[in-house]
C-alpha cells in the first residue's frame, strides 16, 4: 500500500480515497456498508462524504449519507479512519444546493451550522479535512477563511480544503491565509480524468509550488470511461442517464459534456489501450490519475460492491513511461468539452 500525505499535513492517506456519493440513493445502506468494509479490509484509510450527499441532491435526502458513513465508522477505530466532508457552499452556475433551505452560503454562520450538523450524524467529535464544496463568489475569502480557522482552532476540524475551485481562487484563498495567519487550504478535490485533463495547466502549477494536494473526483469521467455509455443508449439507471430525465436544463446540460461523440472516442481508445496492458480501462483510468505527483489520493466511488474492484486494482499497477505517451497523445488529438 502506498501512502502520501495531503499537503503539508499531517495526514497520511492512501493513493486512493471511497467515495461516498451514492450512499443512500443507488446504494442501499446494506450494500454501503459492504462497500465500506471492503475497502477497509483492503487496507484504504481514507474516506470522503459530503452534507449535501446522497446524489442527485434533494433538501429530503441531504445528509442521509453522512448518517450512514456515521453509523459505519462506529463499528472501526475512529483513530483508523481519515474522514473528509464538505459544506455545501453557495449556488454554483448550474445548481442551486437544496442546503438549509437553498440559502446556504460560505460565511461564518452557515460554515457553523454544516459543520455541526456533520459531526452529528458522523458520529464524531472532530472531522480530519473539512472542504468548501464550492466557491463563493459573493462572500469575501477572508470572513471564509476566518470561520474555518475557528474550527482548527477549536478542535472541530484538523485541516481544511476546498472543491470545484479555480487557479485564482485557490491561489486568493492561499496568499489571504499567509497574510492573515489562518489555516490554509491543504488541497483542492476538483474534476480529473483522463477525459478532463485540464487540471495539468496552472491548477497543477499552483498545487506543485505552494505544496497543496489535488484529491481528483470523477476519475473514470463519471462513469464514462467504463466504457457502457459507448453506444446509441444511456444505460437504464446509470448516473448520466438520470441527468438526461431531470428537468433541468442545466442539468441535461452536465450530461452532455461528459457523455458526447468526442468523449465517446476517447473512451474507444482508451479501452484498446486496457485491453492491450491486460486491465480493465476503470483500472487504466484510476492508475493514471493516481501517478501524478500533484495528487494525494484520487477518489474512487460504487454505486454495487463489484465496481469496486477494477478501480482497487489501479492500487498495483504503475503505468508505463510509453503508456503515458500514449494517453498524452490522444489527449492532445480530441479536444473535449468538459469543466
Amino acid at each position: 500500500m502506498n501512502y502520501k500525505y495531503i499537503g503539508r499535513t499531517g495526514l497520511r492517506v492512501t493513493d486512493i480515497c471511497l467515495g461516498t456519493m451514492t450512499f443512500g440513493t443507488t446504494t442501499s445502506k446494506q450494500e454501503a456498508f459492504e462497500i465500506l468494509n471492503k475497502a477497509y479490509e483492503k487496507g484504504i484509510n481514507f474516506y470522503d462524504t459530503a452534507e449535501i450527499y446522497p446524489v442527485p441532491p434533494t433538501a429530503k435526502l441531504g445528509g442521509l449519507t453522512e448518517q450512514i458513513v456515521g453509523e459505519w465508522l462506529k463499528t472501526k477505530p475512529r483513530d483508523s479512519v481519515i474522514l473528509a466532508t464538505k459544506v455545501s457552499g453557495a449556488a454554483s452556475g448550474w445548481f442551486v444546493p437544496p442546503t438549509r433551505h437553498g440559502l446556504t452560503a460560505i460565511d461564518s454562520f452557515h460554515i457553523k451550522r454544516a459543520i455541526e450538523g456533520s459531526l452529528r450524524r458522523l458520529n464524531t467529535d472532530y472531522v480530519d479535512l473539512y472542504q468548501m464544496h464550492w466557491p463563493d463568489t459573493i462572500v469575501p475569502i477572508e470572513e471564509s477563511l476566518k470561520a474555518f480557522d475557528e474550527l482548527v482552532k477549536e478542535g472541530k476540524v484538523r485541516y481544511l480544503g476546498t472543491s470545484n475551485d479555480t487557479a485564482y481562487g485557490l491561489t486568493k484563498a492561499n496568499e489571504t491565509s499567509k497574510h492573515k495567519g489562518l489555516a490554509r487550504f491543504e488541497s483542492i478535490q476538483n474534476n480529473f480524468s483522463l477525459l478532463n485533463p485540464r487540471f495539468l495547466d496552472e491548477l497543477s502549477t499552483v498545487c506543485k509550488k505552494e505544496q497543496i494536494s489535488l484529491l481528483p473526483y470523477s476519475p473514470i469521467g463519471g462513469g464514462v470511461l467504463s466504457g457502457k455509455y459507448n453506444g446509441n443508449f444511456y444505460p437504464e439507471g446509470a448516473r448520466f442517464s438520470l441527468y438526461m430525465q431531470n428537468s433541468s436544463k442545466r442539468v441535461q446540460a452536465m450530461a452532455d459534456r461528459f457523455v458526447n461523440e468526442k468523449t465517446k472516442e476517447a473512451t474507444t481508445k482508451y479501452m484498446a489501450m486496457a485491453k492491450e496492458l491486460g486491465i480493465s480501462p476503470v483500472t487504466l483510468a484510476v492508475a493514471w490519475s493516481k501517478q501524478h505527483d500533484f495528487v494525494a489520493s484520487t477518489i474512487i466511488g460504487a454505486r454495487k460492491l463489484e465496481q469496486l474492484d477494477d478501480s482497487l486494482a489501479a492500487l498495483d499497477v504503475t503505468l508505463s513511461d510509453e503508456t503515458l505517451d500514449k494517453i498524452k497523445a490522444i489527449q492532445k488529438e480530441i479536444l473535449y468539452p468538459m469543466g
